[in-house]
């Protein structure tokens, strides 16, 4: 059945109304489009409060659903929904995952399955720096996707190492995805967007407010099989993703530090409560069954997933083949060869250079067969 994104977007836009009510709602009305029209008594009837109501009232008779796409579109970003292929598993498990992500960049295979966050403080010591940039950087080099906040401190450390490694890195705003926040990130978010994705829940113009903060975490917790705390003290917003990591079953890790720095004193009593002691990316990768991440991702780029991109895969060579050649010869709809191309590349199966010309990302080292 086809959806009415304006109506998920408007109760985006209602507050008092998160994934709990939406879900209800869904239950009671069967989508959204008819919640949204629905009377005060059907609306009481299918669950929601009085506060709820007049929120959501007062919300649909200010606002135009169609300006919010508008808005949307100008800021660049696109919307993925609940049920959306692209919508990221490790954070559709979730009781309270969001029901509509504001995105701009992509998800490949490996940002949904690989992930690992690194959070810490945002006053950071050249210890921290140095530990987020060295775990940051290994884990990367070995497919795994680093997942952060966007704040000052350790998580832009971890996002420019994850960046500096050749791997790819999501950032969770807490604010709308029209915006940087902090803004001298800006050039940063830009290669995030190239290398990996920055997505956020809230609706588009919403201000970094301080409520925003603890909301983003669960997002940043909820899209890793676990989280690597470098450096927080006691009263650090990374420990609040530490806690939401561990009510989501997910694993909490923490890198030792010096007893007498107050930015150790949140990760040392992470230690004490439990979490896992790491000292390098190893220790990670072999808690979390990741050990084969690479080889994994290496096989995924190598091996065509369909008969269209295996057609494709033997055209293309070390030689650089103009996308014209490529229509020509392979018999295919331009938009079909255009759109594959798009997804080999981004699956690191090919390269582009220069003028729209491809070449093969490695060489094959055996015939393809697809069934």
């Amino acid at each position: 059945m086809m959806r009415d994104i304006r109506y998920w977007i408007g109760f985006n836009r209602v507050s008092g109304i998160g994934p709990a009510k939406v879900r209800a709602l869904m239950d009671h009305f069967g989508d959204l489009e008819s919640a949204w029209s629905a009377q005060r008594i059907d609306l009481k009837a299918a669950g929601l409060d009085r506060r709820a109501i007049e929120s959501l009232l007062s919300t649909r008779g200010s606002i135009n659903l169609d300006q919010e796409m508008e808005r949307i579109d100008k800021a660049g970003a696109r919307i993925i929904l609940w049920d959306d292929a692209d919508y990221p598993p490790l954070l559709r498990s979730l009781p309270d995952s969001p029901p509509v992500l504001y995105v701009k960049g992509t998800f490949t295979p490996a940002d949904r399955e690989w992930t690992i966050a690194i959070v810490g403080t945002r006053r950071a010591t050249a210890y921290g720096r140095q530990a987020a940039e060295t775990l940051a950087s290994e884990l990367a080099r070995n497919g795994i996707t680093i997942v952060s906040g966007l704040a000052r401190g350790i998580d832009a450390v971890a996002h420019e190492a994850a960046l500096k490694a050749g791997g790819r890195t999501l950032g969770v705003l807490a604010c709308g995805i029209d915006q940087v926040y902090p803004f001298e990130h800006t050039k940063l978010v830009a290669r995030m967007i190239e290398q990996g994705a920055v997505l956020s829940e809230t609706p588009v113009g919403s201000p970094p407010e301080g409520g925003n903060f603890p909301a983003r975490n669960r997002i940043i917790s909820g899209l890793s099989l676990g989280t690597i705390v470098i450096e927080a003290d006691e009263t650090s917003g990374a420990l609040i993703t530490a806690d939401r990591a561990l009510e989501q079953g997910r694993e909490v890790f923490a890198i030792p530090g010096n007893i007498f720095s107050r930015t150790s004193l949140g990760t040392n009593r992470l230690l004490k409560e439990g979490a896992t002691l790491v000292t390098s990316a190893e220790d990670v990768m072999e808690a979390l069954n990741l050990k084969m991440v690479a080889a994994h991702s290496e096989a995924r780029a190598i091996i065509p997933a369909d008969a269209t991109e295996a057609k494709l895969l033997a055209m293309l060579s070390a030689d650089p083949v103009h996308v014209d050649q490529i229509v020509r010869e392979c018999g295919l709809p331009v938009a079909q060869v255009s759109s594959t191309l798009a997804m080999m590349e981004l699956k690191g199966m090919i390269r582009q250079v220069a003028g729209m010309q491809y070449v093969v990302a490695r060489e094959p080292r055996a015939d393809y067969v697809v069934e």
